[in-house]
């Protein structure tokens, strides 16, 4: 008779086929769950009736409120996409970093970083600063090399820096709220951008001819007209990041709700940014925001600023006004909105951006239907026992595991997208790195930082394909895939940084639900232990 320790790694041996031969990996999925579950079914190892799950199962995708936030950040990205804000950022940046060596390696690698907090996907950002900042450094004399490298890595710390979709994705698979995976994403994010720019900064050295600074021509902006132009970009970008995420982080909006606001602040950038507002709407925006703001402001006060005088009854005051603002942030957002539906150019993209957020919206769907249907009955023959059993018996414990996990998921990158890796393989490990004793937290922004390396390492990251769909002919594809290279060992330094420093992770998760108890007074009354009458014993 044919048991769970023979079905189960047929089972997973016959996904991996599958994938190799190129089937589509929603349906490759689909059809291993239902050939095996029939398998299963006819030798005994469970009754059809654990089949019945399915469809409850499949109603569950549609009904989670976690995965409901991935279409709102997926058209947040697309509008901001198309409305120019990158090609501003670009030059404004690259101005001004342009008199030092590897001044536009050091523009993209922040411009990126900012795309990536307002965007959440990689291809927006691969594809904008590939067709902004290439023919530039092509212009300049910057090696090639070079160039398409920092412009797909770039692009890759979207996977990391909230609001980030996998972070999104992750979170629903390990069962953590999505507040807790970008809190503990800020410390390898920042980290990491912190490594590309020093790599920068070890090539100007080593090999100057590389990275020329801008000539006097190319910078046509300076002084406070650079400054301003720089502001421009820059501030809107941070105050859409602070009001998508710290209402998230500080518990006032769910990750939906958040997303929702990230599309209404996207609308709005796109608007300032073609400068195609009325004086009435522009007025509108910035009231909405800052009444946001101070809605926002009494939470803040309480989670980190109680020791600074004044700020509690300051908290306090503005807290008394919440329904108040809340009602005026309400009325600038119908305003703004009535605004928008004049401007037919912008409805336009609104309409484009919404294409392609259905498309990208259906495929992950479909993964995680397919998904569904391969875990439900990988359990049913207990093959997450079997995988749990192999990795808990790996010499060196925590770490031993941590390794080996991450040296499978940088193979698996080779050949499977990030949504694929998080919707398959993640639930089959979580519960062995949980029994242990490793924080999902943890262990889910290590997955994510090891996963950057699937849009980057040849021959099939997809970074590497944006850019080569967008790169002129003269950029021979060897340049490309050659220059991905050291940025693929920078992530996978990122990776050894996080396995021997969990604190970076672990220890914001801390200052974000360590409750306020200095105001907390506990009283508990005295006993009257004193009896009215002496209690007389039962005679015998």
């Amino acid at each position: 008779m044919i048991g769970h320790e023979v079905l189960a790694p047929l089972m997973f041996g016959g996904l991996v086929l599958f994938m190799l031969v190129g089937y589509p990996v929603a349906f490759s999925l689909a059809a291993v769950g239902l050939f095996f579950g029939l398998i299963a079914i006819a030798v005994g190892l469970f009754d059809f009736s654990f089949m019945q799950a399915l469809p409850e199962r499949v109603f569950g995708i549609m009904a989670n409120e976690v995965l409901l936030a991935i279409p709102f950040f997926t058209l947040m990205g697309a509008i901001l996409e198309r409305c120019g804000l990158a090609e501003d950022l670009l030059d404004s940046l690259g101005q001004l970093f342009g008199p030092v060596r590897g001044g536009l390696g050091y523009a993209v690698i922040l411009v990126g970083a900012i795309l990536g907090a307002i965007t959440g996907t990689v291809a927006a950002s691969v594809i904008a600063m590939g067709l902004i900042s290439l023919p530039i450094m092509m212009r300049y004399g910057y090696d090639m090399r070079f160039a398409t490298g920092v412009i797909a890595a770039s692009g890759t710390i979207t996977q990391l820096i909230p609001p980030s979709l996998v972070l999104i994705v992750l979170a629903d698979q390990l069962g953590r709220p999505v507040s807790e995976m970008y809190a503990g994403a800020w410390g390898p994010s920042l980290i990491q951008i912190l490594l590309f720019c020093a790599y920068v900064l070890f090539i100007s050295i080593v090999r100057p001819q590389w990275v020329p600074a801008l000539p006097l021509s190319a910078r046509t902006l300076s002084g406070w007209q650079l400054i301003k132009k720089c502001l421009r970009g820059i501030v809107p970008s941070i105050a859409l990041i602070f009001l998508v995420l710290g209402t998230i982080l500080l518990g006032l909006a769910t990750p939906t709700e958040g997303g929702a606001m990230g599309v209404v602040g996207a609308v709005v950038l796109a608007v300032l940014q073609r400068q195609e507002f009325s004086s009435r709407g522009l007025l509108a925006t910035w009231v909405g925001v800052t009444a946001t703001v101070l809605v926002m402001l009494p939470e803040l006060i309480a989670q980190g600023t109680q020791s600074i005088p004044g700020m509690a009854s300051l908290g306090v005051f503005i807290d008394s006004f919440r329904v108040e603002l809340l009602v005026l942030a309400y009325a600038c957002l119908l305003l703004v909105l009535a605004e928008v539906l004049w401007i037919a150019e912008l409805r336009k993209m609104i309409q484009a951006a919404a294409r392609s957020t259905m498309l990208i919206t259906s495929m992950v769907i479909y993964i995680l239907i397919g998904s569904t249907i391969f875990t439900l009955v990988f359990r049913g023959i207990d093959g997450d026992l079997w995988i749990e059993h192999m990795l808990s018996v790996l010499p060196g414990g925590q770490v031993g595991f941590l390794v080996f996990v991450n040296a499978f998921v940088f193979v698996l990158a080779f050949f499977l997208d990030f949504f694929e890796i998080a919707f398959i393989i993640v639930p089959l490990l979580a519960p062995a790195a949980i029994k242990l004793g490793i924080d999902p937290v943890w262990f889910g922004v290590l997955l994510c930082v090891n996963m950057q390396t699937s849009f980057m390492h040849p021959p099939f990251g997809f970074a590497l394909f944006y850019l080569r769909g967008i790169a002129p002919k003269e950029i021979k594809s060897s340049a490309i895939y050659w220059g991905a290279i050291p940025w693929v060992m920078l992530q996978l330094l990122m990776v050894g940084i996080v396995i021997a420093w969990p604190e970076l992770v672990t220890k914001p998760l801390g200052q974000l639900h360590t409750p306020d108890t200095s105001g907390v007074q506990i009283e508990i009354p005295a006993a009257d232990w004193t009896l009215s009458e002496p209690v007389k014993p039962e005679s015998q």
